[in-house]
């Protein structure tokens, strides 16, 4: 379930006095939503754990900037937005960026089996994904993944509402010619 889903007055007033209730719930809220989003675009769990966690801070140092309490979310997301592209900037100095395989684990009722199949395509998708130009790939993820409408999208990343349409659409046509090749360079393997 998406960030932007939850329909229920935001407890941001009591957050800014500094009720440690409030925030509680807050995390507790956008936690998983914003881990899912920061994992999907660097690939490290515990990269994306540390990310989130400086999200957070900053979100607590600076909440007194929050014009609208129920924009909360997007204002959320877009401090998750920036540090990933501020740890993209290090990386880059630093090394290129590799693309991340998700270390998740796997559902203990799962054959092992399909278990690693599942694994196999989610590491194949990621891959795919992680070929996407950061600004096509954080665009096509809050859509999709966050079910953020095009507005929020255009606040999150700081960018206008039209270069947000035209990243999506250059994304989709993107990672749909990524996929084809991927698919061409590794034919499913013939059934018996």
């Amino acid at each position: 379930m998406s960030a932007v889903a939850n329909c229920e007055p935001l407890p941001v007033p009591a957050a800014r006095a500094g009720s440690s209730e409030a925030w509680d719930i807050l995390f507790r809220r956008y936690q998983l939503p914003l881990y899912a989003y920061v994992q999907e675009l660097v690939g490290q769990e515990q990269l994306s754990l540390d990310l989130v966690q400086e999200t957070f801070i900053a979100a607590a140092r600076h909440l007194g900037s929050l014009r609208e309490d129920r924009k909360f979310g997007s204002w959320l997301f877009g401090i998750a937005h920036q540090k990933c592209l501020q740890h993209w900037r290090r990386r880059s100095h630093e090394d290129p960026l590799e693309p991340g395989i998700s270390d998740t684990t796997t559902d203990p009722g799962e054959i092992p089996g399909e278990a690693l199949i599942r694994r196999e395509q989610e590491a194949e998708f990621m891959d795919c994904l992680q070929q996407l130009p950061p600004a096509q790939r954080s665009v096509l993820l809050l859509h999709y993944l966050e079910n953020f409408p095009m507005e929020e999208i255009a606040t999150i990343t700081g960018t206008p509402l039209g270069t947000v349409k035209s990243r999506l659409h250059h994304a989709r046509r993107s990672l749909r010619a990524v996929l084809t090749r991927s698919t061409e360079s590794h034919p499913a393997a013939p059934t018996p």
